[in-house]
């Protein structure tokens, strides 16, 4: 196309559609068309130029690893992998004050004494707001270089002029290339730019970290191109209210997926927290109805997280269900299945589920606590202070095993507890005491007695 023209296009999936529309043809989704104008092509940038690559057997590369850069934050290295890749591309979401911009900054902070050169690049801050976060922390950081810059070509010159290994780049939202018309943060000018930020990392070397900001929906803004462009997505997720901050990675070319790092948000910047399972359990009630422990798989770490239940009189015609943490519709199944296999009638009652410390049940392995913290409301009696609970519910109110039983139940055992209650189908070598249950019928006369 010719300068001047525009196309519209898709914010999910970067198809191009010659005029607007409120479904996108290739994905199917709804009033994600946004009009872009289409600029001169990209070609040569100022500071650096592409290279041709060529073609080499495998067999004539070296096998030997690139050693990993670790910042010192033990959380952070254990989600990434073992540390930063050098050469690698990595992209940090999160909503706004979640804490991204510290994060990387500390990590900025403890690369430099280590003799690992970074350069911090922000397009929201100037260096002398950076300087005032920078007082506020822990860790001296006193000798990042900090640029404050959103064209493309400037920072990869500056980068490539003072031989940064390491460049933090806060936000991609808010960088642009002049080969593109068009404002910072559209589709074209995101995409755009991960790419030759990509291509400057695989063939320059250095490793880049990027702050990505995320959509109402929960997503990073930008086409989602952007996340299949790069190395690595981690999500830095957490309630404003509470002090714990949990760094997940959804996508990892160097590490395991749906690792979770734990970080406590202090005065001083983020700090690692080496027993998560500890810190979730910490305010726990040990007297009161209504609570239950699980044990999560989150990656190849075990956590072991409290679930509170709460039924009342309704107070109006409809009985409420409110979940936090827990999705409202796995909610719904259990309680129709604790009603009818179970026999406790909760069509009169409110339902309240909390999953503490702000923590999200994705796995069906939780069901059987959260039926233990609903029967224990019931009833109001509370469950033995040092009882776990694993096991998926079947609709037919059998419990069934779940994967990776025994270390869970490790977990659990250097956790202190004691009893674990689970499918009398799961197989497994503990030192617990092992309560094997058929039905959630058999869960209910237990609670009860």
């Amino acid at each position: 196309m010719s300068k001047g023209k525009s196309v519209f296009r898709c914010t999910d999936c970067g198809a191009d559609q010659p005029k607007w529309g409120g479904r996108c043809d290739a994905c199917g989704a709804w009033n994600t068309l946004i009009e872009e104008p289409v600029g001169k092509k990209g070609g040569r940038v100022d500071g650096w130029t592409e290279r041709t690559a060529v073609p080499v057997q495998l067999s004539n590369l070296p096998t030997a690893q690139r050693a990993r850069w670790q910042t010192g934050l033990a959380e952070f290295d254990f989600v990434l992998g073992g540390g930063i890749v050098p050469g690698s591309v990595t992209l940090v979401g999160g909503e706004p004050g979640i804490g991204k911009s510290t994060l990387l900054m500390q990590c900025a902070a403890r690369l430099e004494s280590q003799g690992v050169s970074t350069l911090y690049v922000s397009g929201e801050e100037s260096p002398d707001q950076l300087r005032l976060r920078a007082d506020r922390l822990k860790e001296n950081a006193g000798a990042i270089h900090v640029l404050g810059e959103t064209r493309l070509e400037s920072i990869i010159h500056h980068a490539t002029q003072l031989k940064s290994a390491v460049v933090l780049l806060d936000s991609v939202q808010t960088t642009y290339t002049e080969a593109l018309e068009g404002a910072p943060g559209n589709v074209g000018q995101v995409r755009e730019c991960a790419a030759r930020l990509m291509r400057f990392a695989k063939e320059s070397g250095p490793a880049v970290l990027l702050v990505g900001h995320v959509t109402k929906g929960g997503g990073i803004a930008g086409p989602k191109t952007l996340e299949h462009i790069v190395d690595t997505v981690l999500y830095f997720e957490g309630e404003a209210t509470l002090d714990h901050r949990l760094l997940r990675a959804v996508k990892n070319r160097f590490g395991s997926v749906d690792e979770i790092g734990v970080f406590q948000m202090t005065g001083a910047g983020l700090e690692p927290v080496a027993n998560p399972a500890a810190a979730f359990l910490a305010g726990r009630s040990t007297g009161a109805s209504g609570s239950a422990v699980t044990a999560l798989m989150e990656g190849t770490r075990p956590m072991l997280v409290e679930i509170q239940a709460l039924a009342s009189k309704a107070g109006f015609g409809t009985p409420q269900r409110v979940a936090t943490g827990l999705d409202h519709r796995r909610l719904a199944l259990l309680l129709a299945v604790l009603e009818r296999r179970g026999g406790l009638p909760f069509g009169s009652l409110d339902v309240f589920v909390n999953v503490t410390g702000g923590i999200r049940l994705l796995e069906p392995s939780t069901d059987l606590a959260v039926l233990a913290a609903l029967v224990s409301t019931v009833h109001d009696r509370p469950v033995p202070a040092d009882a776990l609970f694993l096991g998926e519910v079947g609709l037919g109110g059998e419990i069934r095993p779940v994967a990776g039983v025994e270390r869970r139940l490790a977990e659990a055992a250097r956790q202190g507890f004691r009893r674990v209650f689970l499918s009398n189908r799961s197989k497994a070598s503990t030192e617990l005491e092992v309560i094997g249950l058929e039905g959630i019928g058999e869960l209910a006369r237990r609670l009860a007695a």
